[in-house]
């Protein structure tokens, strides 16, 4: 019989205050934040080399990127439900090492079978284009765009559980090294096959597709690497046996992990509802509403890592079956997470005009419209930056609890039956166009983060704790 294998970050043993918890979490989100906003800079780089083609191909690729990012989000939302299932069996006894690797190769698994069915559907982009009613024109394109991203599907989703699960085994500044060498290959794959440089042909819309599959295969290897090279890692042996199937585990994480991809659609499919309702207005209204959304997602990135870090922490508390170090784990998060949205709010709300000028010239006459609109938008967006914080801070936080099921409700209830109906009344019912659509959105954040909250704060009375764990 070998000897056990010593875990990483001193798992299971619960910080002995508060400060030191608020360094942990520090520790683990600080890379991730990071990786999430140099991500955002990955997806930009597609986006600039592309928006030089025809204004045919550069819808095309808005299009096709637009249908596969909804499905990656979803299945990664779906696959990595393996962190709180490992965060509590590295909270639950210190050497956890076959169970990691159960949970990890089963959530693999699943992000093969999930996203085949996917591929499929997607093949037939042309087709669902079409049924949307966008032009003939774009919709060839866009298929012939999908026909080469779809590629890098489901080895994306499989670089995303790498990814996860080298943070929750306490190496989360990998996602960071890795997501800035994603970066500069994609930098370089774009200009070499789009426009043809350095000796490669130039492919044009199609080359923007090839560079992120190349992309996302030097992800995957790196990631693969990583688990089996690193010191703290490998001894996990986590791609041992991988063949083996686990179906109890793969039916633990489907369940924990399918009402997590549906609340990540329902928020997503929210700010792209927004979107259909402002091309209802005008085009000046749905330039100002991209220009003014992609600067609150840049700064949704930051409690975005800390939510994935808080599920972690949480997770760990969970499985020691601590509630003292649940609640200890929870209050540094959104302690955390509504202190740097508090930061970001004040820069949205005194600096709008500085943050526009990098979407935007100024000066220029064409967009003497559009201009004030988005620093309108800003200004809403402002004031929901804290509720956009807490909510994913919250979520995280119950995701810690194994709980997700009724968040996802929730995120339901708050993002659609609240929030697209209020943009709806006030943008088209009381006329107030572009500015209604963002209170509506306000509105729905407000309604989420309200009941996230009222959850967390009575975890205990709706028997969220584990079970026999003193109160």
């Amino acid at each position: 019989m070998t000897a056990p294998l010593p875990l990483p970050a001193s798992p299971g043993r619960a910080p002995a205050s508060f400060a030191d918890e608020l360094r942990a979490l520090a520790t683990l989100a600080g890379p991730l934040a990071g990786a999430n906003l140099v991500q955002m800079a990955v997806f930009a780089v597609d986006v600039i080399f592309v928006a030089r083609l025809d204004p045919v191909d550069f819808a095309a690729a808005t299009l096709g990127v637009f249908l596969y990012s909804v499905v990656l989000w979803a299945l990664l939302g779906l696959a990595t439900a393996c962190a709180p299932i490992i965060a509590a069996e590295l909270g639950r006894r210190a050497h956890a090492v076959r169970e990691v690797r159960r949970s990890f190769r089963m959530a693999l698994w699943l992000s093969v079978l999930a996203a085949l069915p996917f591929v499929l559907l997607l093949a037939n982009g042309e087709a669902i284009l079409l049924l949307a009613g966008q032009d003939p024109r774009v919709a060839a394109r866009a298929d012939a765009f999908l026909d080469i991203l779809l590629i890098a599907l489901v080895p994306s989703v499989a670089a995303g559980v790498m990814r996860t699960v080298a943070a929750t085994l306490g190496r989360p500044a990998w996602a960071l090294a890795v997501t800035i060498m994603a970066l500069m290959i994609g930098i370089a794959a774009n200009w070499a096959l789009v426009f043809g440089n350095a000796g490669f042909p130039a492919l044009g819309l199609e080359g923007s597709a090839i560079a992120s599959v190349v992309t996302t295969f030097a992800m995957l290897a790196a990631f693969s690497a990583i688990l089996l090279l690193d010191p703290r890692l490998r001894r996990f042996r986590l791609f041992g046996r991988w063949w083996r199937p686990e179906w109890s585990r793969l039916g633990e994480i489907f369940r924990l992990g399918l009402p997590i991809a549906l609340a990540f659609t329902l928020e997503g499919s929210l700010f792209g509802g927004a979107a259909i309702l402002m091309g209802l207005i005008g085009v000046t209204a749905v330039a100002a509403h991209a220009v003014a959304l992609n600067i609150a997602a840049i700064a949704f990135q930051i409690p975005l890592g800390i939510a994935q870090a808080a599920t972690v922490r949480v997770g760990m508390a969970y499985g020691a079956r601590d509630p003292a170090w649940i609640a200890r784990a929870g209050r540094a998060a959104i302690t955390a997470g509504t202190g740097c949205m508090m930061v970001t709010a004040l820069a949205i709300w005194f600096a709008p005009g500085v943050l526009v000028s990098a979407y935007l010239d100024l000066d220029a006459p064409a967009n003497a419209q559009t201009v004030p609109l988005a620093i309108t938008y800003l200004a809403i967006a402002a004031m929901f930056q804290l509720l956009d914080g807490a909510q994913v801070v919250l979520a995280g936080a119950l995701r810690g609890l194994q709980d997700t099921r009724v968040p996802m409700l929730i995120a339901g209830f708050g993002y659609w039956g609240v929030g697209f109906a209020t943009a709806v009344v006030l943008g088209f019912g009381l006329k107030m166009e572009g500015v209604g659509i963002w209170l509506g959105l306000a509105a729905g954040l407000l309604a989420v983060s309200a009941l996230l909250l009222r959850r967390w704060m009575r975890r205990a009375q709706l028997g969220l704790l584990p079970a026999g764990a003193p109160l």
